[in-house]
């Protein structure tokens, strides 16, 4: 899903995992895609730790960018969602698009813990995601 969106995004986009990003990253970047899989009804571990990570170094320092999720859930996507949305609120971001929550329809042991495939379609929706936050930057509508 992130990297439909980065495609989406074109060249002006960065795609970095979260194990990658530091503060630095997020102080040069005009707006930001958020991605991930909502792992037990929360964002994954990772991105938790990236926000974790992050989150004092910029404090004060992002107010007004413009932000947008894409999720990948098993069901409704709805705990991580929430999760991301009180750390950007905390950091003062604006959402720009409605959140984008992909439904793997993943509810038994065995369905969770098998390999996914996000459908073109939802994949679509990612690049567009990520299309229409870069030209939204552009044009300075954020």
């Amino acid at each position: 899903m992130a990297v439909a969106a980065a495609h989406g995004a074109g060249e002006t986009a960065r795609l970095l995992s979260a194990q990658e990003v530091q503060p630095a990253d997020l102080l040069d970047a005009g707006g930001y895609l958020f991605v991930c899989p909502e792992n037990l009804a929360s964002m994954s571990g990772l991105m938790k730790e990236m926000f974790d990570r992050c989150y004092y170094p910029v404090l004060g320092r992002i107010e007004g960018r413009a932000y947008a999720t894409a999720i990948a859930a098993g069901s409704d996507g709805a705990g991580a969602q929430r999760q991301i949305d009180r750390i950007a609120t905390g950091w003062r971001l604006k959402r720009v698009a409605d959140p984008l929550i992909v439904n793997l329809a993943a509810q038994t042991p065995e369905a969770i813990l098998a390999p996914k495939t996000v459908l073109p379609a939802e994949l679509d929706r990612c690049r567009e995601l990520g299309a229409a936050l870069v030209e939204g930057l552009a044009l300075g509508v954020f």
